[in-house]
């Protein structure tokens, strides 16, 4: 009974469930009786990444050999998907050498081919491709899934190829790295993404002014991939308990590149790089765009706008800038403005009454910051505004603090009542 459990958890997408029966002794390797393959393969095949991490974690083999002579992670390099190529190589120095040259050699030949053109050659079919597009289950990633003869495959292997490089030691050229984001002339690309994310890694001075020589090019994508990359090196790895070795360096490059950029997209990359290193001469820059003609801009202004490590304000100017914003006629940039606005812990009767009119907002995380700012604001009209939230899907709203801010709002008022505070 425990495998059966185990076969429906697996294919409902149930990671509690898997893990709990996993907890209860069923066997990681469980096959999957209508796939004829270990149920890897099937949370494989359905890119379900919490399902491969828990059967991973339980022991299940990404290098076990199938009948067919393949193995879970070679159908995972087929199926295009870089997050499940990147679930099945957390312990790369599992891959011996000649495993290691197999996945690189699959890869390339996806990728050289592109997905419609391989499924042509396995399946035979020569009837139209079916062609969609799909998201990872973060929301992050854009992929083109392509259908051919009943077999079907995501557009990632550009993307797969540079993973599979950089988990096994191999240094590609940044030049060829970026030629794979271009391919797809689409930033919100997994390929595109995991070209940053690679070269980001990298954190050496020749990535460094190789993504600083991109912000040169004519080519605006060329400029958009540098921004998007220079954002992550003055980041530093996730990970890192030291800044970033190019700390302080970012303001040289960017201040001037985005006085000169004319392209919307690429000019909000820029902005978002540059509110890494705060200045004055940023807050100035940023307050210059109040009334830019691209809501893709004027969104970026209010982060470029500095609060102090109190959360207070710095300077007048900036706080009548995000007021104006808060009147915008795009929702987008009200919405920035608002948790800008939502955060500032100093008091000020202008900043509760421009919250108090965000709180009906169509946006709902809009309306939670609105409200949490009034609470902040010690205005009773939170008590009320907290009424517009509407239902509140907690696993997606991680911030807790902030939907108890009205809460807290009356603790304090009751205590002042009693004359306690």
């Amino acid at each position: 009974m425990t495998a059966q459990e185990l076969v429906a958890a697996v294919r409902n997408g149930d990671a509690d469930g898997v893990r709990r029966l996993l907890d209860d002794g069923a066997d990681p390797d469980t096959p999957d009786p209508d796939a004829g393959a270990p149920l890897l393969c099937v949370a494989v095949a359905a890119c379900d990444e919490e399902v491969v991490h828990a059967l991973t974690d339980a022991g299940a083999d990404p290098l076990a050999v199938l009948s067919d002579g393949s193995t879970p992670v070679g159908r995972a390099v087929d199926g295009g998907s870089i997050e499940m190529v990147s679930a099945l190589l957390r312990e790369p120095v599992r891959f011996p050498p000649d495993v290691r040259r197999a996945l690189l050699e699959r890869a390339r030949r996806w990728a050289a081919a592109g997905p419609e053109a391989e499924l042509r050659r396995r399946s035979g079919d020569r009837g139209p491709a079916v062609r969609e597009a799909v998201v990872d289950r973060d929301g992050c990633r854009v992929y083109e899934r392509v259908g051919v003869g009943g077999l079907t495959a995501r557009d990632g292997h550009d993307g797969i190829l540079t993973e599979l490089e950089a988990r096994f030691g191999i240094r590609a050229p940044f030049e060829d790295l970026l030629a794979r984001a271009l391919a797809r002339r689409a930033p919100d690309h997994a390929v595109w993404s995991q070209a940053v994310h690679t070269l980001s890694v990298r954190g050496d001075e020749d990535t460094w002014a190789a993504a600083v020589e991109a912000g040169r090019s004519a080519d605006r994508l060329r400029r958009l991939f540098a921004a998007e990359l220079l954002l992550l090196l003055l980041l530093g790895p996730p990970t890192a308990r030291t800044p970033s070795p190019f700390d302080g360096r970012g303001t040289a490059v960017l201040l001037p590149w985005a006085r000169e950029e004319r392209d919307p997209e690429v000019l909000q990359a820029v902005l978002n790089a540059l509110t890494e290193e705060g200045s004055p001469q940023t807050e100035a820059l940023g307050r210059s765009y109040l009334t830019h003609p691209d809501a893709r801009v004027r969104r970026m202004v209010p982060h470029t706008l500095e609060l102090d490590e109190q959360r207070l304000l710095v300077r007048p100017e900036s706080l009548r800038t995000v007021l104006a914003l808060a009147r915008d006629h795009d929702p987008r940039v009200r919405s920035a403005a608002c948790t800008w606005l939502a955060e500032y812990r100093g008091h000020d009767p202008r900043i509760a009454d421009a919250l108090a009119v965000l709180v009906h907002e169509e946006d709902q995380p809009t309306r939670i910051h609105a409200v949490s700012g009034l609470a902040h604001q010690d205005d009773p009209r939170c008590v009320e505004a907290e009424r517009h939230i509407g239902p509140v899907d907690r696993d997606r709203w991680p911030d807790a603090w902030m939907l108890t801010a009205v809460w807290r709002y009356e603790q304090r008022a009751a205590r002042r009542a009693a004359g306690s505070g």
